[in-house]
């Protein structure tokens, strides 16, 4: 139903977004092993899982021959969770890494420098709620901001080029409301 709304034949990638604490991890990467062998995507991935889950659930499509791609954690410099052993098990298991929401949904760029905007996702409460703004996360964006500067760059910029950094990271998904913004977080490469 979903590639006849996309009016689609396949997806180039089908993920399983989170694990499903109530059904087994093997009725989901068999999921995925079926939709790559149906044709209906060409490749497998999963998002948010744990190291321990990513490490059985690559075991698993692969048992089945259809190896996991790519992994699609959350991952910034404030959102580092991956380095406890992700990062390791998809080395290990090699599995790409795309991070997504790579500049922490706009606080890791020049936006939140002096509060929060009034029409931002925070000042709205939708996916970025203003309570995680605080005095001290204020704080730590300005530091990191002054420390962009000093490597002349924009904070947006010096984020994503953090994340590169590190060769266990594929690629990073940034999303962009204009074109100069999209040019700019590409200089950071």
């Amino acid at each position: 139903q979903s590639l006849k709304r996309m009016q689609l034949d396949y997806v180039d990638i089908f993920y399983s977004h989170r694990p499903d604490p109530d059904t087994p991890l093997e009725e989901t990467m068999m999921a995925l092993d079926t939709a790559v062998r149906s044709g209906r995507a060409l490749y497998a991935g999963i998002s948010n899982y744990d190291a321990a889950q990513t490490l059985a659930a690559t075991k698993i499509l692969n048992e089945l021959g259809t190896p996991c791609l790519i992994h699609q954690p959350r991952y910034s410099m404030f959102e580092r969770w991956v380095e406890g052993g992700l990062l390791d098990v998809l080395e290990k298991t090699g599995t790409g890494c795309i991070a997504f929401s790579p500049l922490a949904q706009g606080l890791l760029t020049d936006k939140y420098l002096k509060g929060i905007p009034k029409n931002s996702r925070a000042a709205k409460d939708l996916t970025l709620k203003s309570s995680a703004i605080t005095n001290e996360r204020l704080e730590q964006i300005q530091t990191l901001n002054a420390l962009a500067g000093q490597r002349k760059q924009s904070l947006a910029q010096m984020a994503i080029a953090w994340l590169l950094k590190d060769n266990r990271v594929t690629s990073v998904l940034i999303g962009a409301s204009s074109v100069k913004q999209l040019d700019s977080n590409l200089d950071s490469l």
